[in-house]
């Protein structure tokens, strides 16, 4: 009897070591006041009239404000509606379409496979995805039916590449070259996000076939590579990307509204994607390219890893809390110290132009120059937004997080991203 007690204690102290890193352990965010956290209450305070302000001058219908530091939330609100037609206000904890900000996630699950040891970063993705090994670079293109040839790769498109926007893949209906739209239109490639019974799998084989804007690594142009990556993760892990996420990531780092398709009990959660037309602001339509209730409408089978999720503030921060954390919240290592700092180093050189940032295998990250531009955070901040109006960075220096989540399309009037941004650095108060 006493051999079986201690065969259950041993097996039950083993499975605890195997989610809980030993020794010291970060605990995760809880809420704290500013002075606490060397912020000053008065000056956060200049954040809620900017929010206000932007409501008033129909820039935004609302938005949602979290700032943390130190592992302290030191402030979080909720700001105008959440939906003008129906009159619903927005709640500090409401769900929003998170887009692009999905890549930071799909990005930390490759890297956690690398440190697996499932493959190099160098890797061509045709050993994993054999359809790439047709894929050529365009050289004619024909107006008149979106036809076109192809000329040879002078080397082939890596996970690297990939995880860098360097391999050449364009983005469909956000491409900036108009020819690369009416080709991937024509293949019928979904960029990001659909109602329709579509596997992911499916939409990046089809991808394979079709030509890239220029040689991979030659230049930075935004791209679907992750969502070619989200595939991959599935290829290498065995598992669908929406469990591998839920059990590796989300489930850990206690992610428990970050999703690629909503429980029914997380519905009226969902803040609506609004735009402003005839002097008010309305429910974006269904479009040609998807429907903006892809969250908790259709067949609910695509998982894009480049855009796919939804989540709120507070999920967000708790990722990015990781980071700051070098790979570890509340006692789960979900990457190595060693494999952050490498990811957060430049990756692409000077693709990215002289503008103060470069790109690591995650985020884009402020280089001194940036820094010393002012108004954007200290030297290695890093930052993404989504398609949808959401922003977030992350200053590791200062250990600060801002996170400025609204829900719109076509708002060119809006400047809260940038304002939000510098008014939480000067509330900087120790």
């Amino acid at each position: 009897m006493k051999q079986t007690i201690f065969f259950l204690v041993t097996l039950f102290i083993l499975s605890s070591c195997e989610q809980r890193e030993p020794g010291k352990s970060s605990a995760t965010l809880s809420e704290g006041i500013p002075a606490s956290a060397g912020m000053s209450e008065e000056r956060l305070a200049r954040i809620d009239g900017m929010l206000n302000e932007a409501i008033r001058q129909n820039e935004i219908p609302g938005a949602v404000a979290l700032v943390a530091r130190n592992g302290k939330i030191v402030y979080q609100k909720a700001f105008g509606m959440a939906d003008n037609e129906s009159g619903r206000a927005l709640k500090s904890d409401d769900i929003f379409r998170i887009a692009s900000q999905t890549k930071a996630i799909t990005s930390t699950a490759v890297m956690m496979l690398w440190e697996e040891g499932k493959f190099r970063m160098d890797d061509p993705i045709s050993m994993y995805i054999p359809e790439f090994e047709v894929t050529g670079v365009l050289d004619v293109f024909n107006e008149k039916d979106s036809s076109f040839t192809t000329g040879p790769l002078e080397r082939p498109i890596t996970i690297r590449h990939l995880i860098t926007h360097t391999s050449g893949i364009g983005y469909g209906m956000i491409d900036g070259d108009e020819r690369f739209r009416k080709i991937y239109r024509k293949a019928g490639i979904i960029d990001a996000f659909t109602s329709e019974p579509v596997k992911i799998g499916d939409n990046i084989k089809k991808l394979a076939k079709l030509p890239l804007h220029h040689q991979p690594g030659e230049k930075f142009t935004y791209s679907e590579g992750l969502d070619v990556l989200g595939y991959f993760i599935e290829i290498v892990s065995g598992m669908p990307l929406d469990q591998f996420f839920r059990e590796r990531i989300f489930e850990p780092l206690g992610m428990d509204d970050t999703w690629f398709y909503l429980p029914e009990s997380k519905h009226d959660r969902l803040v609506s994607v609004q735009a402003w037309q005839d002097e008010k602001w309305i429910r974006f339509p269904v479009t040609a390219y998807y429907d903006p209730d892809y969250p908790i409408k259709g067949a609910k089978t695509f998982f894009a890893g480049g855009a796919g999720l939804s989540s709120t503030a507070r999920d967000y921060a708790t990722f990015l809390q990781m980071y700051l954390n070098q790979g570890e919240l509340n006692g789960a290592r979900l990457l190595s110290r060693t494999t952050v700092q490498f990811m957060m180093a430049n990756q692409i050189g000077s693709l990215l132009g002289d503008g103060g940032t470069y790109y690591g295998l995650a985020f884009g990250v402020l280089d001194q120059k940036g820094a010393d531009m002012g108004g954007r955070g200290s030297l290695g901040t890093f930052s993404w937004g989504g398609y949808f109006n959401t922003q977030y960075f992350a200053d590791p220096k200062e250990q600060i997080i801002g996170i400025l989540m609204k829900q719109t399309q076509g708002a060119p009037a809006d400047q809260t991203g940038w304002k939000f941004q510098q008014l939480v650095g000067q509330a900087v108060a120790d």
